[in-house]
């Protein structure tokens, strides 16, 4: 029976990658070194190798059908998809983790992976794990410390006791938090230190001691929230009350830093947590890197991003750039303050920026839809959805809408009428009309929805039935 089950932790404020990555739809769902997210690309990391079971995923309400939609497109079925009513840092997370695959088998082993992170050579990531798991059977919190090559700043340190042998697991003598240039410089020359992947393998129940030794004020409300969890659909809901309870604190704070069974094993293949533009940069090839509809002519050490369909970016001269254009928001940044693009965020943030946090594509368990125009008493937008599916059937207060079809069949209800729609037709629906668009062919369908009312907000909505029961869930067209 497999007993390694990867934990694939799937949160994230989405602010040093913006404009690509946002809160609304962070960098783990976004394709930037291939053609697979980072998130498909963690969820696929140990498949193939001995003993692995169907991954358990840890996120929020927001990004649930993000995460099974991907999970799906890459033929993955998880384990359990486990929902967080709030964010709670990675210490909870992991303790709930522990605690779900306890119920069944406290030595199952958790192997815990940020899923926001690139590792290219899969072979070598599995050695290492297989190198880690006898460790963690034998009641120790294995770490995965990765060989550094440069003095880096932007990443957390492990100081190992004593020299530092490849394919072995070694104590641990201490964490190191982000360092000053001139100390990671000292560390990288010393070579007994590691940078901090954020990865670990360690048994349900030592991991769960490891809480109640270390973070004991966590245990009894995430142990609550666990037990109280309910199924909505292909996804366990952790109780909300007794989950309020619990602090909010990184696993490192919580136990890592605390705990006196750490070892690590080295990892030399290539690693990166791609945690801004510049490592975004590197992990394409560096020199000048052209993604989407690009051209760069005498550039050098530049990276030119389109997001925009029909949209052209032109470099010319350009030296150590990093240049990122979406439909709503550009970016223009000197590489070497790559990390500085969350301080924009958070300015922007503080003048209620929209664009700082959501994303111009708005994901949908059918389907997703985007804001072609907005003015005053009207909206257009151009809506996508999937074979088989169905928005909620729904009516507005405020607001009539006329839709066209340019793509596909789509099944129309508007009030008791029900009809299908092929491309180039069309239909209105009143004020106040109750109305549902599905899809019922094989193609995604692509509509044209003109919006016209005194109020167009994103709570405008009267929900009657959902397939995708979400409750009282507020928003547009879904």
């Amino acid at each position: 029976m497999p007993d390694i089950f990867p934990v694939l932790l799937c949160g994230g404020s989405g602010t040093r990658l913006w404009p690509v990555s946002r809160k609304s739809f962070p960098k783990q769902f976004v394709p930037l070194a291939g053609q697979e997210t980072l998130f498909q690309s963690a969820a696929e990391r140990m498949r193939g190798a001995a003993g692995i079971a169907s991954p358990l995923v840890i996120t929020n309400s927001d990004f649930r059908f993000i995460v099974a939609e991907q999970l799906a497109v890459a033929g993955i079925k998880p384990g359990a998809i486990l929902i967080e009513p709030s964010a709670r840092n990675t210490g909870p997370a992991i303790l709930a983790a522990a605690l779900h695959l306890a119920a069944d088998d406290p030595e199952a082993l958790l192997l815990v992976m940020p899923t926001d992170h690139s590792i290219p050579d899969v072979a070598a990531f599995q050695a290492a794990v297989a190198v880690g798991v006898p460790r963690a059977r034998a009641g120790q919190i294995v770490t995965f410390g990765v060989r550094p090559d440069r003095p880096e700043t932007g990443y957390g340190w492990i100081e190992v006791a004593g020299a530092v042998v490849e394919g072995e697991a070694q104590k641990v003598a201490r964490f190191v938090e982000k360092p000053a240039l001139d100390r990671a410089e000292a560390m990288l020359a010393e070579g007994r230190y590691l940078w901090n992947a954020g990865i670990f393998l360690a048994s349900a129940s030592v991991l769960i001691a490891a809480f109640e030794a270390h973070a004991a004020e966590l245990v009894a409300p995430v142990r609550e929230a666990v037990q109280g969890a309910r199924k909505d659909l292909e996804f366990l809901r952790l109780a909300e009350g007794p989950w309020a309870g619990a602090r909010e604190i990184s696993v490192d704070f919580a136990v890592m830093e605390k705990a006196a069974n750490i070892e690590v094993v080295p990892f030399g293949a290539a690693w990166s947590d791609l945690g801004d533009w510049n490592a975004v940069w590197r992990e394409n090839g560096s020199g000048t890197v052209r993604q989407g509809a690009v051209t760069a002519i005498d550039c050098e050490g530049t990276l030119l991003r389109s997001e925009v369909e029909g949209q052209h970016i032109v470099g010319i001269g350009l030296k150590d750039l990093v240049v990122v254009a979406m439909p709503d928001a550009v970016l223009v940044a000197d590489r070497s303050r790559a990390q500085d693009v969350k301080l924009a965020v958070a300015e922007m943030k503080a003048k209620a920026v929209r664009q700082a946090e959501v994303f111009p594509r708005d994901h949908r368990p059918w389907g997703w839809f985007e804001t072609l125009a907005l003015a005053d008493r009207f909206q257009v937008k151009r809506i996508v959805v999937k074979p088989g599916a169905a928005l909620s059937l729904q009516s507005h207060i405020h607001r009539a809408e006329h839709w066209i079809v340019v793509s596909g069949t789509a099944q129309v209800t508007v009030g008791d009428e029900v009809k299908l729609l092929s491309e180039n037709q069309s239909v209105y629906v009143p004020l106040g009309a109750i109305h549902r668009l599905a899809n019922p062919g094989k193609v995604p369908v692509v509509m044209i929805e003109v919006q016209t009312g005194a109020y167009l907000g994103e709570d405008d909505i009267i929900r009657y039935e959902d397939i995708y029961a979400r409750g009282d869930e507020k928003g547009p067209a879904r």
